[in-house]
């Protein structure tokens, strides 16, 4: 029974792990692509405040940080013209993807959204996180704060 947990606890990590995914605009988007760079999947709903909330703060971080990739996941939206007008409204510059159930699960179980997952410049899923972020405890994050030792579990 271990051994079924851990081949699926694997499997899961190895399928987010060389995640591939196709933005709004028809731009591939691929784990080895960004090699180099953070990289910060951001799992939101168009409905879901808290999503929203964080998202100026993700503006910003991709502004400001050449050396990090922010990518949004939209997810339980009712359209794709739901999704736009959140990005429209919130001018999101960075790239936005329309994601589905599969895509979800393909990172594992979330216990609700926002989720975000956090991969090093090589590629290691840091870990996710479950609830809004602000920038600063992503800059904390990614300089190795120990203050945002907590934010983000494997």
């Amino acid at each position: 029974m271990l051994i079924i947990a851990l081949l699926l606890a694997f499997s899961l990590s190895a399928r987010a792990d060389g995640w591939s995914f196709k933005d709004k605009d028809g731009v591939r988007h691929t784990l080895s692509g960004l090699h180099g760079r953070w990289v910060l999947v951001n799992f939101w709903a168009p409905w879901c405040p808290m999503c929203i909330q964080e998202m100026p703060e993700f503006v910003s971080l991709q502004k400001q940080h050449r050396d990090l990739q922010v990518i949004g996941i939209a997810v339980m939206y009712k359209s794709r013209r739901e999704v736009m007008d959140i990005v429209q409204s919130q001018v999101i510059s960075y790239p936005v993807v329309f994601g589905n159930e599969d895509i979800a699960s393909d990172f594992g179980t979330m216990a609700g959204l926002p989720t975000s997952f956090l991969y090093s410049p090589s590629g290691k899923l840091v870990g996710k996180h479950s609830g809004p972020l602000t920038k600063v405890e992503i800059e904390q994050a990614i300089e190795g704060k120990p203050e945002a030792a907590a934010l983000f579990t494997r």
